[in-house]
């Protein structure tokens, strides 16, 4: 049986609080990007060997998630968390990033991000027309990350 592909549409965000037992908000987004993971690397020389370097493992480095042109229910827990994020420095969350399969239901992988710190939310254009609560981005750090296989 052949391997799948990944699909880099069929997504979902889940962002749990820290002492929540449930997502946050049901949003979706059309954009999913900052998903990065680095590691410096330390270099070494041995004295005398001018041949040869070293290389050490140094410490890791994530990115910053963005997500754009949102749809969220009739809610405003994105604006409340970004509020109390403010108001306590220390709130955290975890946030996974939901892969989907073709299908759009079976779960592929989840990417958790631990310890995610929302940076920036921006509100779209207001427009009459539209009747859902809008974000345009949603900007959040995070400390780490890891992947799981679907479920």
């Amino acid at each position: 049986m052949a391997a799948v592909p990944f699909s880099a549409l069929n997504f979902a965000i889940e962002i749990v609080p820290d002492g929540a037992s449930a997502p946050l908000v049901s949003a979706a987004f059309a954009e999913c990007d900052g998903l990065e993971m680095t590691m410096e690397v330390k270099t070494i020389r041995d004295g005398g060997s001018n041949d040869r370097q070293v290389r050490l493992a140094g410490p890791a480095a994530y990115g910053q998630l963005t997500l754009k042109r949102g749809m969220t229910e009739a809610s405003f827990e994105l604006w409340q968390w970004m509020s109390d994020s403010i108001a306590d420095p220390g709130l955290r969350a975890q946030a996974e990033v939901v892969l989907f399969a073709g299908d759009g239901v079976s779960e592929r992988a989840r990417i958790v991000l631990q310890r995610c710190l929302p940076v920036k939310l921006k509100a779209p254009p207001l427009n009459a027309k539209e009747g859902a609560i809008a974000v345009e981005e949603l900007q959040l750090a995070y400390e780490r990350f890891t992947v799981k296989p679907g479920r």
